[in-house]
């Protein structure tokens, strides 16, 4: 018989495994619970009773508001509606934004531009990090928002969002001020005070972040925050937006009046039960997950840079994600190394799920100086990796990486 393959599972940035509990909610709610939630009998009321509870305990999780609280399909729809729906609700200005931003965030903003946007994307540093001072310094009298992820998808650095959140609140209000007409305030911004025109908004994309960092919007001071079960052990096809209340936007998708007249559609309550509830799980694991998750990580780095020549870390080495460790190896082709790994059993990725079709050094990558001399994976662990798990893969990766290292010569 053919020995067995070990398999390993470190992608969990690009999906996690859904919880049992989630599972068996889902299951329940879907089963017993079909009705609408914009119906008006009992089974539509139970329905909607299911969906708003969903809410409320969304809304707790983040310590806000329920009617804060926007459901959607995904993590990218829920960043496109920020983006796209705040712009396109102010009909002009200006945005910033980094040049290692999520694809949902960057081509978002690529559209925006064709509309007659403009866009400034800041660099970000060597290390991954963005400086806050150069996304204040980037801010014009027109800007209208500001979008910076929580945690990078890829290297897996954690951006300084609070720290440039407290610095827009320190901007001179009349240089910071949009150049509208003050007369249109009234028609244009009708549940916008006029005192929150002179800053502008402020994004996150938190779906890496959530289940490590804290990602309450009022302590980060933002605007508008996007989360998204498939990072939390939670169903796939459900995310969720969190939008100021005080904030407007121009809805994606037109039709019915559901989720306050900003995405037309019935809502699937069972997905909704289960991302809050997968949040809530999140949550209560956190402290504890991210300190077990970054010891292994920590582990990880050493082992490979010290039994793998030519390798570097991508990202800072301590400001990043417990459970993310991307790395770059000199001569070696990055897709052809995830490839060989697989074989193994192995399962890692060179950067975002979402773009898996694109070949070469990403965007990411380049941004922090990376070539096509040097190939990169990563690495990320989840609720399910053991010591023995990275330790199989640690040996599988030497032995393999020795056979597709190119000669310079």
């Amino acid at each position: 018989m053919p020995k067995k393959i070990k398999k390993v599972y470190l992608d969990y940035a690009a999906a996690t495994p859904v919880a049992p509990e989630v599972v068996s909610l889902v299951s329940k709610i879907s089963t017993e619970f079909f009705g609408n939630p914009s119906s008006v009998h009992l089974f539509g009321l139970k329905a909607k009773e299911i969906l708003e509870e969903a809410r409320r305990k969304i809304a707790g999780e983040l310590s806000v508001k329920s009617n804060e609280i926007i459901f959607t399909g995904s993590g990218t729809e829920s960043v496109n509606l920020a983006v796209l729906g705040a712009a396109r609700f102010l009909k002009r200005g200006h945005i910033v934004t980094t040049n290692i931003e999520h694809m949902s965030v960057l081509r978002a903003c690529r559209q925006l531009e064709r509309e007659g946007f403009k866009v400034t994307y800041v660099a970000v540093e060597k290390n991954g990090i963005v400086d806050p001072q150069k996304i204040i310094q980037a801010v014009r009298p027109d800007t209208i928002l500001i979008s910076v992820q929580h945690a990078n998808n890829e290297v897996g650095t954690v951006q300084p969002v609070k720290e440039i959140a407290g610095k827009l609140k320190t901007i001179d209000k009349s240089a910071a001020r949009p150049t509208l007409d003050p007369r249109l305030f009234a028609r244009e911004f009708s549940s916008r005070r006029v005192a929150d025109l002179f800053v502008p908004l402020f994004h996150t994309d938190a779906c890496q972040a959530a289940g490590f960092l804290p990602i309450q919007p009022h302590n980060l001071g933002v605007d508008l925050l996007s989360l998204n079960g498939a990072k939390i052990y939670g169903p796939k096809g459900v995310a969720c937006l969190y939008k100021k209340a005080s904030v407007d936007l121009e809805p994606l998708i037109y039709g019915g009046s559901q989720e306050f007249g900003l995405r037309a559609g019935t809502e699937n309550i069972a997905l909704a039960a289960g991302l809050a509830l997968a949040l809530e799980i999140a949550g209560r694991k956190r402290k504890t997950e991210s300190a077990r998750l970054k010891g292994l990580r920590d582990w990880l780095i050493q082992e490979v840079l010290a039994k793998i020549p030519n390798s570097k870390l991508n990202g800072d080495a301590k400001n990043r994600l417990p459970n993310n460790a991307n790395f770059s190896f000199k001569g070696v082709d990055g897709e052809m190394l995830m490839l060989v790994l697989s074989q193994k059993g192995v399962a890692v990725s060179t950067g975002s799920a979402c773009t898996t079709s694109e070949t070469g050094v990403s965007h990411v990558i380049k941004a922090i100086g990376g070539n096509r001399k040097w190939g990169n994976i990563r690495i990320s662990l989840g609720k399910e990796t053991t010591k023995k798990d990275l330790d199989y893969f640690s040996e599988t990766l030497k032995k393999e990486i020795k056979k597709l290292v190119v000669s310079p010569h």
